[in-house]
């Protein structure tokens, strides 16, 4: 009985701290990659009016786009910040981070920090159905 209290403490409580600060991060990991992929994409979708009018070329307006990404971010990952937004014409990249606090100490930082990075491009859609289509067949 005496080996088994020793072998708990020594051996199966520091697993267990290890297994749930592993989990910890990998779900913080998970939303955070999810949410600026959703950013990302959200963001892209936000077209600069002006410039296409102009030229008639898809580009996505950047002060639109960042004030969407971190709405989106905001919402799906409170404690999320970005780093970065780069639009490149039609296409844009959101970088960002999170500080993700541990629940037991076993590793020797409290605090672990996350990146990520996501990128989507406009793309304009269709103007009429393709006649190749087949058409919408009901039956009762």
């Amino acid at each position: 009985m005496a080996f088994i209290a020793v072998a708990l403490g020594i051996v199966v409580m520091p697993v267990a701290a290890y297994a749930i600060d592993s989990a910890t991060v990998s779900a913080a990991a998970a939303a955070l990659e999810e949410a600026t992929a959703t950013a990302a994409t959200e963001a892209s979708q936000q077209l600069d009016i002006s410039g296409f009018r102009a030229t008639g070329v898809l580009s996505v307006d950047a002060t639109a786009a960042r004030g969407v990404a971190q709405a989106v971010l905001a919402a799906e990952v409170p404690m999320a910040s970005i780093t970065s937004v780069t639009v490149t014409g039609a296409e844009i990249t959101i970088a960002t981070h999170e500080e993700v606090p541990l629940p037991f100490d076993f590793f020797p930082d409290r605090t672990v920090r996350l990146q990520a990075s996501a990128s989507a491009r406009l793309a304009g859609g269709y103007d009429r159905p393709s006649s190749r289509l087949p058409l919408p067949i009901s039956t009762f």
